[in-house]
């Protein structure tokens, strides 16, 4: 019996002889090379029956040599191999016609168990789509070289070519509308709107009319008919994030319109054909609120399809660097000074527990990049800030009218203020200062405050929202949107 060929090409020797010995030891024939010409004249000549091919080699992109072989020999699968791990290798890999794409370094025992798979896959009847030219490609919509992220990057590349319905679970801040945006962006439906709703910042009454639209006359107010998030994302996908917070009578409409297909508006009687993909995400476990009553847990099948986690940035400190500069150059091409951070800023970055993940590393970057004199930022600099920017610990229990004991929970936002006005005075006297001095201190101020307030009144929005002046539902969205913990209960 003929063995299997599996043609192999690299330019690195190493990788070549590694191959060679762990695919010659499972019983297959090896051909290597370390270039695409050979390669393709290897192909050409109806040679191999697999092949696998770095992409960046010396003569051609390996990625732009995929089309080609499919042309000529469609059965015969390519597995991509590449030290660019980024999602963007991973799409186009599997946009292109590849079986698989494995970032490099690989494990060994994984590479040949998708040769075991490739040679024993029938090959699809239809053919990869090959990816559009995107002009934000530079600007990649997922960072980090982690296994973790590897692995998202191959599962959004496998689903590039399905229109399957997925739910995405993370902690706050670990960017799942970004995964979602990605999901959508290099899909079939990538033709459409993409269009979000956070379940969590809509008032409960108003969900179903946001999510399916209202005729007019159908409540009080409704002088017009408006279009809901379904019709405005036709062919398109309607991404429902915080969807562990949808009020049970939307969850049963929302379960009617995945089960039939199909909607009607609020004081509407006409269906209307729902033709979008779904994209869920959330921060609560499902699972837990399914055994409590307050998810549907039919509703939870529906959209757990396709289930994505998304690691929180303390699962995955090998990819801070590369996050951090990647928001100090995005800092700088908005216009602030363009900054560096040296290795011992770095490994201070990579110790701190990151409780609000990417977003708050994002933060901390452009506010360096704003604010810090320094064009290399060092590992004392972001030491004092992280420490500073921990949330204030309790001192004491304030009344219930709001005084505290001896002024103990103001001293920390007096002194976030104070230093936030010496580090603008610094960078102007540097000429680096910002336009938007009111919005930052502002913007620095206010999570402490209303984590203040609501402590002061045991955690009651209605007498928080009074004392601050703010409507209750403005308070309530900004507690979701600042993540602030609800104090309850203090003595």
């Amino acid at each position: 019996m003929t063995l299997p060929t599996v043609l192999v090409a690299d330019d690195d020797r190493s990788i070549r002889t590694v191959l060679t010995q762990a695919l010659g030891r499972s019983g297959y024939q090896v051909r290597t090379t370390s270039n695409a010409a050979t390669l393709w004249r290897w192909v050409e000549e109806g040679e191999g029956d697999l092949v696998i091919t770095d992409v960046v080699m010396p003569d051609e992109n390996g990625l732009d040599l995929i089309p080609r072989i499919k042309r000529i020999r469609p059965d015969l699968r390519v597995v991509v191999m590449s030290a660019q791990s980024t999602l963007m290798t991973a799409v186009k890999a599997a946009q292109r016609g590849a079986f698989e794409y494995l970032p490099k370094p690989f494990d060994l025992q994984e590479l040949l168990a998708v040769v075991s798979r490739a040679l024993a896959t029938p090959a699809p009847a239809e053919a990869a789509q090959p990816i559009p030219p995107r002009d934000a490609e530079e600007r990649l919509p997922l960072i980090g070289r982690s296994p973790a992220m590897q692995e998202i990057y191959r599962t959004i590349a496998r689903l590039t070519t399905a229109d399957l319905t997925v739910m995405i679970n993370g902690e706050s801040g670990t960017g799942k509308e970004l995964v979602a945006r990605a999901l959508h962006d290099y899909g079939r439906r990538r033709g459409g709107q993409f269009v979000a709703i956070n379940m969590a910042a809509i008032p409960r009454e108003l969900i179903e009319s946001e999510l399916f639209g209202h005729e007019r006359g159908a409540f009080t107010g409704a002088t017009n008919r408006n279009q809901g998030r379904f019709e405005q994302a036709n062919g398109g996908t309607l991404f429902l994030d915080e969807i562990g917070d949808m009020p049970p009578e939307a969850q049963t409409r929302l379960l009617r319109v995945l089960q039939e297909g199909e909607f009607t508006t609020v004081g509407g009687r006409t269906p209307i054909k729902a033709n979008v993909r779904i994209i869920a995400a959330t921060h609560r476990d499902l699972r837990q609120a399914i055994r409590g009553g307050q998810f549907r847990e039919d509703l939870f099948y529906r959209l757990n399809v396709v289930p994505i986690r998304l690691p929180p940035l303390r699962e995955r400190t090998e990819d801070i660097a590369d996050l951090a500069r990647h928001f100090l150059e995005r800092a700088r091409a908005d216009g602030l000074p363009g900054k560096t951070l040296d290795q011992p800023a770095v490994d201070a970055l990579r110790a701190h527990r990151w409780p609000g993940n990417v977003r708050e590393l994002e933060n901390l970057m452009r506010r360096m990049a704003a604010l810090c004199p320094d064009e290399v930022i060092g590992a004392t600099t972001i030491r004092a800030e992280l420490t500073e920017a921990e949330p204030p610990m309790q001192a004491s229990a304030p009344s219930e009218n709001g005084g505290g004991g001896g002024g103990g929970a103001a001293e920390p936002l007096a002194r976030a203020v104070e230093r936030h006005i010496k580090l603008f005075l610094a960078a102007h006297r540097d000429g680096m200062a910002p336009s938007d001095i009111y919005d930052r201190v502002l913007a620095e101020v206010e999570r402490p405050l209303i984590q203040m307030t609501l402590a002061a009144t045991r955690g009651n929005q209605i007498k928080a929202a009074a004392m601050l002046g703010l409507n209750r539902n403005t308070l309530r969205k900004k507690i979701r949107d600042l993540e602030i913990p609800v104090v309850r209960g203090i003595a």
